[in-house]
């Protein structure tokens, strides 16, 4: 007697099926699909369909960057020695990792971005998302600082540390898509050199440090 093995297909979720076409359309022609109805069309899906999931190409930039994000994240906290690290060193750690997920996106990036690198300084529509979500990141590290003392509470100042780490990543962001050094050397040297003096400058400085001792000397006079 014969047994029948009942064959199994897997379907792969729509949503991940638009990302993933999405991103196989940009490598191949070196841009996006020039409408919704077009990509539609290569996807074989009704466009009707395809609003349940994604309303724009924007959303589906937008969704790749948060699962490079959430790819990142995934990375860096689940290294052991992740909880013993200072605030510097998380957001370094953040830096290093995100860089090593980017790497497997770089083509598709740069035939998104390469010519139109200063787009990233006006914040596009797809990254909105992202920079929120980055914000929450390192408000959490900024805390932790605060709490240690690493990181030096200032009027109105501190408000604004949030938004000088997203700078930075912006600023990383385009300087390794420039960057022609062997294995993304200079990329590493600025990711040091900048996290080593937004730290600096967010920790107690000479001035912070005479202003206490001139505040103290006022208040015991």
């Amino acid at each position: 007697m014969k047994t029948q093995t009942a064959k199994k297909t897997t379907q792969k979720d729509p949503r991940e099926k638009i990302i993933e076409s999405y991103i196989s359309h940009v490598l191949e022609h070196g841009s996006e699909p020039k409408s919704i109805f077009k990509f539609t069309q290569e996807l074989k899906m009704k466009e009707g369909d395809f609003y349940s999931y994604f309303t724009s190409m924007e959303g589906i930039k937008a969704a790749i960057w948060s699962q490079i994000l959430d790819e990142t994240l995934s990375q860096l906290k689940a290294q052991e020695v992740y909880p013993s690290y200072s605030s510097r060193e998380k957001f370094l750690g953040f830096l290093f990792t995100w860089i090593e997920v980017l790497k497997n996106h770089r083509s598709f990036l740069l035939a998104l971005y390469q010519k139109q690198s200063s787009r990233l300084g006006m914040l596009p529509a797809e990254l909105k998302t992202f920079r929120k979500d980055f914000l929450e990141f390192s408000t959490e590290i900024l805390k932790e600082g605060e709490e240690s003392q690493e990181i030096s509470k200032r009027p109105i100042l501190s408000d604004r540390y949030g938004e000088a780490l997203w700078v930075q990543v912006l600023f990383v962001l385009k300087y390794w898509m420039e960057d022609q050094s062997p294995r993304f050397e200079k990329t590493d040297a600025a990711i040091e050199k900048s996290v080593n003096l937004a730290f600096d400058l967010m920790g107690q400085s000479a001035l912070d440090r005479f202003l206490d001792f001139a505040k103290f000397l006022y208040q015991n006079k």
